[in-house]
């Protein structure tokens, strides 16, 4: 990863964060780490939309109310199908 990527990055490293993706996927976890191909979540919830009738903003916003359903220990995720990175904390009610 390189320095600006990093610095970006810094201040989710840690945290709970929610990912959006390309796809009808939605992962919640914390980020453990990044380099140039993944975002590493643990304790995540990969969550496939199709699965259920509930939006995919519902479902995050349960995540924040709710806690995070974790079905993975560790998960990489391809961050060139990421449209969306954002703290947990960050979702608003």
């Amino acid at each position: 990863m390189d320095d600006q990527n990093e610095s970006l990055l810094q201040p989710y490293l840690g945290k709970e964060v929610v990912l959006d993706l390309e796809s009808m996927y939605v992962c919640v976890g914390t980020l453990l780490a990044a380099d140039h191909r993944y975002l590493i979540l643990e304790k995540a919830d990969l969550h496939d939309l199709r699965d259920t009738s509930t939006t995919r903003e519902r479902y995050i916003l349960d995540s924040k109310v709710h806690g995070i359903r974790a079905n993975r220990e560790r998960v990489l995720i391809n961050r060139r199908q990421v449209v969306g990175l954002s703290l947990l904390d960050d979702v608003i009610a």
